[in-house]
């Protein structure tokens, strides 16, 4: 894996809608989603239940040698807390991560992850947990080496492409090591 220091994560704008749609729509895959093929007319990437402050947007800069440009969108990750209730604000959920193709094997996705953290630390969650489909075997690995572990399982709780497929939930405290 490359180094992590080229890319940068920063919190998604209105100006991103565009290249993040692009790229929500480029990723998507059973793998990792549980919702149909997106299909025209695209609805907007931000709404009322996805607004720009719940996004953490990676951009990764060009060596010197890749010749004149500017940072491109690599990868989103989106942070919210999983309900409005006052008794669950300690916790923070990962409710989605992309990763544009050409940017894959290169530390985004940990960047995102180690970002949203952070973030979550920021506003004073204790926890983070998130949700992943159990045949997703690069994403519970990435979560593994990043601390989280499995807290339950609900087994065959979606039918995709043929085949049942587990619900993994997992997660991870801030306040330990």
């Amino acid at each position: 894996m490359n180094d992590l220091a080229p890319h940068t994560v920063r919190p998604a704008t209105l100006a991103d809608e565009d290249a993040l749609a692009e790229l929500d729509r480029a990723t998507w895959s059973t793998l990792h989603s549980v919702q149909d093929a997106p299909k025209p007319p695209y609805p907007p990437f931000f709404d009322e239940r996805h607004p720009p402050r719940d996004i953490l947007v990676a951009e990764t800069h060009p060596e010197p040698a890749d010749g004149p440009g500017g940072p491109r969108v690599a990868g989103y990750i989106r942070l919210v807390a999983p309900t409005p209730l006052p008794c669950n604000q300690h916790v923070r959920q990962i409710q989605g991560l992309a990763v544009a193709e050409w940017a894959r094997g290169r530390g985004v996705a940990r960047v995102l992850l180690r970002g949203a953290l952070a973030e979550a630390r920021r506003q004073g969650a204790s926890r983070v947990t998130l949700r992943v489909l159990g045949h997703n075997t690069p994403a519970r690995a990435l979560y593994a080496s990043e601390g989280f572990a499995v807290e339950g399982v609900l087994p065959g709780e979606f039918h995709l492409a043929g085949r049942y497929v587990d619900d993994v939930l997992m997660g991870r405290s801030l306040t330990a090591g």
